[in-house]
């Protein structure tokens, strides 16, 4: 039997979360992101926040790497102050999950960065973010759907060819883009909707919510790359 590559993804950590009797501090998971890996044909392992010092020892333990969605990104990291939309900031998980990715781009190691982890990834190569857009999350804890059209010639046009429909939630997009970025879609009022690293080998960031909806290919192309 072929192993199957092992994916890590970061998680979330929650002051107190419910479930049985209990009610505690808890790193957790959506379970789309584990089940969107299985399904597409990956092992997935999840990583919780940690000392920074120790992300290049996951990372090499791994053979892909998703950053997952979830808080705002502090605006100190790229040198903005608070807009009042911005949500509370997430210090200990942007440390690590931006130590993660560095880790992740030295080693070569192929990349997802999923909502927060496209915007986490523009950052940590030097990128901003607008604070806040209207019409990408209409209703409070409810994903929406829009369609983003792929540029031709890119790493997610290869994985993604066509104008395609996709589940959606974030009140923040990439305004400047990193260090070596380039856009690779785009949704119809002109919002970067994917990022990738062309000098980067197998570096995708996408806006939106792949585990929420039933289209694989582009956690296929992630789980493909880190098996070759």
């Amino acid at each position: 039997m072929v192993a199957r590559p092992l994916i890590g993804v970061s998680t979330y950590l929650e002051s107190g979360a419910r479930w049985g009797v209990w009610e505690l501090e808890a790193a957790l998971l959506p379970a789309g992101y584990p089940r969107l890996v299985q399904r597409a044909g990956g092992l997935a392992a999840m990583l919780p926040p940690d000392d920074p010092a120790h992300a290049a020892a996951a990372v090499a333990r791994l053979d892909g790497l998703v950053i997952a969605g979830g808080p705002d990104v502090e605006p100190v990291r790229y040198g903005a102050e608070p807009h009042p939309r911005t949500g509370p900031p997430a210090r200990a998980r942007d440390a690590w999950e931006l130590a993660l990715i560095d880790a992740a781009l030295a080693a070569g190691i192929p990349l997802l960065g999923i909502c927060r982890g496209m915007q986490l990834l523009n950052v940590a190569l030097g990128g901003t973010l607008v604070q806040h857009i209207d019409g990408h999350a209409e209703v409070v804890g409810v994903f929406g759907s829009h369609t983003v059209k792929p540029v031709p010639g890119s790493l997610y046009a290869g994985v993604v060819p066509e104008e395609a429909s996709v589940p959606t939630y974030h009140h923040q997009a990439v305004e400047r883009l990193g260090e070596g970025l380039v856009a690779s879609a785009y949704a119809g009022d002109g919002t970067v909707e994917a990022v990738e690293l062309p000098s980067g080998g197998w570096v995708l960031g996408v806006q939106w919510h792949p585990e929420m909806g039933e289209d694989l290919r582009v956690m296929r192309g992630l789980v493909r790359a880190a098996g070759g």
